[in-house]
């Protein structure tokens, strides 16, 4: 293996990894689990402890790190130099660059098969989703532990399935009804209580003329439904009955136009026909931008800040806001759910970034801005090489045109500053931690924990009113243990429809404890120290340390002049420390004259681990003076 082979990485199947086609090894499973955890990551870090619970569970051994390190240090020669594996702290993080990876790969050809579903092109979706679903080679992950398989093979089976489901709705609108009948028998039979393949082989089996096999099976899916959940079926399957019964089940759609023939030589200068414009504006030709996430169907409470933000795009004021918040509010949920509501109001379309980018790189705008002005139909060759041309591009078009430009997770002002609309009925909805306080027109929005009430009613909606209404002073003391933070409470909902059979007093004892709470309040890609890890790694080095002392040796609520005591610093240090910490949320800020400043119980808990693993640093970010502590 030679230091240009390209890599390729499979968790679709077996955990493998090749170079140059050649199988490279990888050990036993355990050492497949860690490289498996770390590639799912997503160049993420993988704390020590995340790694511990995928190789061994609850009762890791006392040489669990020592074992880490010697799995860690294995990969590293055998996967050198395609990839690179660095150790942070108490973490692990794996940059794969340009090396292969089957699951990035399913996700690209999926996310293209169902925008292409969505526009109407059947054609290509059965082809794109086709592509992904060929990407595996049979059962995920299965060659790690236990422990890895049972956190990530739902989710990645979900996806699959999903896929395939898109598929087979791809096909049918392509009348290919006969051969879609016998995999939708196997896979009814394999998910009995998926009600969407349930209507497509009731479809497929009705256009086949066997409309009586249809109608069965409504009846069994019916029973099962009502045996195994104690439910009726939704109203997607009922209208799929009814149209059986009364014959009016649509026709396939197909609505795939193809395009034959040389493409046409044309004079310089001459306008390109209809087909040819469409070709060159690629995917996106005929396609309204519906780029926003899915909205929170469980979301909860936040009346106040949804009425203001649907006040502002409606014109009432400023016509773009900006929701800032400490890590864990529920910036990005509260945006995504007041976007959906004010869908009607932007015809034209909505745009949707998140700017936070991968592996911690911030998106540049220049990239956004491609993406955006592909979506409003500018064709690949004919983008603007320059940001500030692209720019003017971008604003020209939606200054006839009523779209929403959701900009999630954004850094700082110079980031969205050249993603805003200019003139026309545009809007923005910006989420973010900064104040953003140079951006023009801007009405902002902060977030802080939910009251606790709202935080009892965001558990009901997830885990169901019943059981939280069952033990109401564990399920209050829940609330306050999660710091009424909406993503805490994600967390422990998440954990208790995982676990049925958990009480509320018990999960209220898991986390009474401060040394195991920040592990309790993780679950698959949610983790409360994930989302607090960026905000304390954008501070300088001595504002963090400055951090942990105070969270050490510091009151809850203080000072900046209480502060310089416990730092041994000046009162003007302590003070642009405190300010810097604000900013990114890791403090809140209690009193205005003279500010005070408040730890959050989470934060200095997460404060006091990472001093624990991070070196002192000597010094305040400003330069002027080496205080004893900072």
């Amino acid at each position: 293996m030679n230091g240009f082979d390209p890599f390729v990485f499979r968790v679709l199947g077996p955990v493998e990894a090749e170079a140059g086609g050649q199988p490279v090894t990888l050990g036993g499973a355990k050492q497949r689990t860690v490289l498996a955890a770390m590639l799912l990551a997503g160049g993420r870090p993988l704390f020590d402890d995340r790694l511990k619970a995928l190789l061994w569970g609850c009762e890791p051994p006392a040489t669990a790190t020592a074992q880490i390190y010697t799995y860690v240090s294995q990969l590293r020669k055998r996967l050198h130099p395609g990839v690179h594996l660095e150790r942070r702290t108490n973490a692990y993080r794996l940059e794969t660059h340009d090396a292969f990876f089957d699951w990035t790969a399913f996700e690209s050809l999926a996310g293209r098969g169902r925008a292409d579903l969505t526009a109407g092109r059947f054609a290509a979706a059965a082809d794109h989703l086709g592509q992904a679903l060929a990407l595996r080679r049979g059962p995920a992950l299965s060659n790690v532990t236990a422990h890895l398989t049972e956190q990530e093979r739902p989710f990645l089976d979900e996806a699959l399935l999903s896929a395939r489901e898109g598929r087979i709705e791809a096909e049918l609108a392509l009348g290919r009804h006969d051969t879609a009948v016998p995999q939708l028998m196997r896979l009814v039979m394999e998910n009995p209580l998926r009600e969407r393949l349930l209507g497509q082989l009731m479809t497929a089996l009705h256009r086949c003329g066997r409309q009586a096999e249809a109608l069965a099976v409504y009846e069994r899916g019916r029973r099962v439904l009502r045996d195994e959940l104690g439910v009726d079926p939704g109203r997607a399957l009922r209208d799929i009955q009814q149209s059986v019964l009364t014959g009016t089940l649509p026709r396939p759609a197909a609505r795939e136009v193809a395009v034959i023939g040389p493409a046409l030589a044309l004079p310089d200068g001459a306008p390109s026909p209809p087909a040819a414009r469409a070709r060159d504006r690629g995917a996106w030709s005929g396609v309204v931008p519906a780029m926003l996430p899915a909205d929170v169907a469980d979301f909860t409470g936040r009346r106040p800040e949804l009425d203001g933000i649907a006040a502002a795009l409606r014109g009432a004021g400023s016509r773009h806001v900006v929701v800032t918040g400490a890590a864990g509010t529920g910036k990005s949920a509260l945006a995504v759910h007041a976007a959906h509501r004010s869908r009607q109001r932007f015809a034209d379309g909505q745009l949707h970034a998140d700017l936070s980018g991968q592996s911690g790189r911030p998106r540049a705008p220049a990239e956004v801005l491609g993406w955006f002005l592909r979506a409003m139909g500018v064709a690949e060759r004919h983008l603007p090489a320059s940001p500030e041309e692209r720019g003017q591009l971008y604003r020209s078009l939606l200054a006839d045109r009523r779209m929403l430009v959701l900009l999630d997770n954004a850094v700082d002002d110079r980031q969205v500053h050249p993603l805003l609309p200019g003139a026309g009925g545009s809007s923005a909805l910006i989420t973010g931690r900064g104040s953003f306080a140079t951006l023009p027109g801007v009405r902002p929005i902060t977030l802080g924990p939910m009251g606790s009430d709202e935080g009892r009613r965001m558990l009901s909606a997830i885990v169901g009113a019943e059981r939280i209404e069952a033990e109401p002073e564990a399920a209050a003391r829940i609330v306050e243990l999660c710091d009424r933070l909406p993503l805490a409470l994600r967390i422990v909902a998440a954990r208790m429809a995982a676990h049925p059979h958990w009480r509320a007093e018990a999960i209220t004892a898991r986390l009474e404890p401060e040394g195991r709470r920040l592990d309790e309040l993780r679950m698959g890609d949610l983790d409360i120290r994930a989302a607090l890890y960026p905000g304390h790694q954008r501070v300088t080095g001595p504002v963090r340390t400055a951090l942990g002392v105070l969270a050490s040796a510091g009151p809850d609520t203080f000072s900046a002049r209480q502060a310089a005591n416990v730092l041994g610093c000046s009162k003007e240090d302590a003070e642009d420390a405190l300010e810097s910490l604000a900013g990114t949320g890791l403090l809140e800020v209690v009193g205005r004259v003279p500010p005070r400043y408040r730890f959050m119980p989470l934060v200095r808990l997460f404060a006091r681990e990472r001093s624990r693993v991070e070196p002192l640093s000597p010094g305040m970010p400003d330069g002027r003076r080496r205080p004893a502590v900072c």
